[in-house]
């Protein structure tokens, strides 16, 4: 890290410049220490069950066994489509022991997106929910699939649920099947393992781990393959980061995003491990009334999210008559797209906990800018960079001028545990992968993340995301970043949420468009918007149209899909 990075002299008093060297560990380990030191501390909270650090090391030990014995092997990917449950963790602690890579896959994907990844990547072997279980076998003759290992979402369920979802849900969910010849239960596997300890596997920090999603929503997706080390170097960032607000000897994490995005899969589970916290799992995050009784019955410490996250708790009704109680909750995040001030402070009012907005990308694992937990945090930035995470801004031409504090151009970022490589994709790992000159001028050099995204650090080194370069606007010679229309009119009374995107014009070339959720019991119009914007945009900058929308599509961790946008 070069000592002259400005955003140091802004760390919290706690937080160290750097935690190098990082240890030769990997969450396996951890795992093994926390189940020898605390067995009976739960690791994961589930529907109203427990699941302890020794009852996941053991289950998973017979995971490893149970995949052994069907011929899994060290290097093989292992895809998990499952939502947030502990079949995920066992399943993926399981591969690990062996040496094999999870490959997480969104439980709402189609069968051609599942198919691509499914055979690029040469998965073999996949543990899927029942209530997906058909949708597999209709893949299988298409794909390398040889090994179907199917578990019911009720496995885990406390006695009474367990009942009552037999009763009442099983059957109209999907999740009572009959399996065809050849294929596998987990429940079944694991039960049959129970007790076996298959032959450990020496795992290093750089041994590849995992294969996760990225690019679906700029082209076409492709798998970022990470490592053992990537977990441990951002669960201890995170862990520093937060120190002085959380508990030393672990906290209550709530984790309702989903386990196979880079956000909870690396950040949050690897953050509650390593700190030796309870995850309490939410399934699906949309289903709120879930959602807020885990919150009654976790009372969390620590609660990740995104900003659409947060305004739906806010806005629901039992939240609004103040029937849930949120003043357990120390320190929130919030990434994947801009957090209002308004949300913000009214989130923070609600809890009596800070909010803090931050920034990281799936080729990154997790390494972050994040605003301070105790020092200011600057209205529009995304924070500054973690302990031994680096950013420069680069000229968004050729990349390879570095620019000084308050001009945009194209964020890099550098760290310890940037992804290996885009799976078998060499020409597209080296476009954002690079290599660039240190800046001690001792002839070496360190290789860069080149996001895509446009930004700037200002003079305190904190980062503000301008917008994508591939969501740039071109309106009659100008240059448009959706980004600042999008805060403009966000900051209006009546909007809810809001997307923006550039459309055809047979004129301007791009006009500028903004489709807009309202507040419930708002209303306002499309000429009323664009009063709003003109006292705040130059007129280029104008929406030419404003279509009004009872939802924006987003990804499964409430990003705008802008491009989704300009289809419809």
């Amino acid at each position: 890290m070069p000592s002259a990075a400005p955003w140091l002299r802004h760390y919290d008093p706690d937080v160290p410049a750097t935690l190098a060297p990082y240890p030769n560990r990997t969450l396996v380990d951890y795992l093994a220490a926390a189940a020898r030191e605390h067995p009976k501390r739960p690791a994961l909270l589930f529907k109203g069950a427990t699941l302890t650090y020794g009852a996941l090391d053991r289950l998973s030990d017979a995971c490893a066994a149970a995949l052994t014995a069907l011929g899994v092997k060290r290097g093989d990917r292992v895809a998990l489509l499952l939502p947030n449950c502990p079949q995920f963790v066992i399943a993926q602690y399981g591969a690990w022991k062996l040496g094999a890579i999870v490959a997480p896959l969104n439980p709402i994907y189609t069968e051609p997106e599942l198919e691509g990844p499914l055979r690029e990547h040469g998965v073999e072997t996949i543990v899927a929910l029942t209530r997906y279980y058909r949708r597999v076998k209709r893949l299988q003759p298409r794909t390398p699939l040889r090994r179907v290992i199917a578990t019911n979402i009720k496995e885990y369920f406390p006695p009474a649920l367990r009942v009552l979802f037999t009763l009442f849900r099983e059957k109209r969910d999907g999740d009572r099947i009959t399996l065809a010849p050849g294929d596998h239960d987990f429940a079944h596997l694991l039960l049959v393992n129970r007790g076996h300890r298959p032959k450990r596997h020496e795992l290093k920090t750089t041994d590849p781990a995992v294969l996760l999603m990225s690019g679906g929503t700029t082209g076409t997706p492709k798998g970022v393959l990470g490592t053992h080390g990537a977990y441990v170097a951002a669960a201890l960032q995170i862990k520093a980061w937060n120190a002085s607000v959380l508990d030393p000897d672990g906290d209550m994490i709530l984790a309702p995003l989903p386990l196979f995005h880079v956000y909870a899969n690396v950040g949050t589970q690897a953050f509650g491990l390593v700190s030796r916290g309870t995850l309490a799992l939410v399934p699906n995050p949309r289903d709120l009334d879930d959602l807020l009784s885990t919150i009654r019955r976790a009372k969390p410490a620590f609660f990740t999210g995104v900003p659409t996250l947060y305004i739906a708790l806010l806005n629901h009704p039992d939240v609004q008559r103040g029937k849930v109680d949120f003043k357990s909750v120390k320190i929130c995040h919030s990434g994947a797209s801009a957090l209002l001030a308004d949300t913000k402070r009214r989130f923070e009012a609600l809890t009596g906990g800070r909010i803090v907005e931050g920034y990281s990308l799936t080729e990154a694992m997790m390494a972050c800018c994040v605003n301070p937990v105790q020092g200011p945090n600057k209205l529009g930035s995304v924070g500054m960079p973690l302990p031994d995470v680096d950013v420069r801004i680069f000229d968004g031409d050729e990349g390879t001028r570095v620019l000084p504090a308050n001009e945009v151009g194209e964020i890099a970022v550098s760290a310890p545990q940037l992804m290996i490589s885009y799976w078998n994709r060499p020409e597209e790992t080296s476009a954002v992968l690079r290599d660039h000159p240190a800046e001690d001028d001792d002839g070496g050099t360190r290789r860069w993340l080149h996001t895509g995204d446009l930004g700037y650090l200002d003079d305190d080194g904190y980062l503000f995301i301008v917008d994508r370069k591939k969501d740039l606007i071109k309106t009659s010679g100008f240059q448009v970043w959706p980004r600042e229309i999008e805060e403009v009119l966000a900051a209006h009374s009546a909007v809810a949420e809001v997307g923006v995107a550039g459309v055809p014009d047979p004129t301007k070339g791009e006009a500028v468009k903004a489709w807009v959720v309202l507040r419930a019991g708002h209303m306002t119009t499309e000429h009323d918007l664009r009063t709003f914007c003109r006292d705040k945009l130059a007129p280029y900058k104008v929406p030419s149209a404003i279509e009004f929308k009872k939802e924006l599509p987003k990804t499964t961790v409430g990003k705008v899909l802008r491009r989704a946008l300009k289809e419809q």
